[in-house]
C-alpha cells in the first residue's frame, strides 16, 4: 500500500486502460469468462455510476470479484471510482464501441 493510502486509510485508486490501448485478444479473453460476462451485462442494464462492487450477485468471493473487475479494467471495459467506502462502476460502452465497433452488441445480445 502506498504511503498516501496508508496515511488516509484508503485503498489506492484503480488503474484504467483505455480501450484504444487494448489488443482484440485481450478484450475477447476478458469477455470469455461467465462471471465477467455477468458483470458486463449487469452494468449494461444500469445507469453509469449507480452500482458498487457489492451490488453484483456473483458466485465468487470478494477477492475473485476484485480480480474479475481488474481484468475488465485492463481490457478497457469498465471504469471505477471510489465514493466514500464504495467503489462505483460504469461500462465504458462508448469508448469500447469506438475501438471495437459492434463487439459489445454481439456479446450483450440475448441468445
Amino acid at each position: 500500500m502506498s504511503k498516501q493510502a496508508e496515511a488516509t486509510g484508503r485503498r489506492p485508486a484503480p488503474v484504467h486502460t483505455h480501450p484504444d490501448d487494448v489488443p482484440v485478444l485481450t478484450a475477447l479473453s476478458a469477455l470469455a469468462d461467465p462471471v465477467r460476462m455477468h458483470l458486463i451485462r449487469t452494468l449494461a442494464e444500469h445507469p453509469d455510476w449507480t452500482l458498487s462492487c457489492s451490488n453484483f450477485d456473483v458466485s465468487v468471493g470478494r477477492a475473485a470479484k476484485s480480480h474479475h473487475f481488474s481484468v475488465l479494467r485492463d481490457a478497457g471495459l469498465v471504469e471505477q471510482r471510489d465514493q466514500g467506502t464504495k467503489r462505483l462502476n460504469r461500462l465504458r460502452r462508448e469508448e469500447f464501441d469506438a475501438h471495437f465497433p459492434g463487439l459489445l452488441d454481439l456479446v450483450l445480445r440475448a441468445d
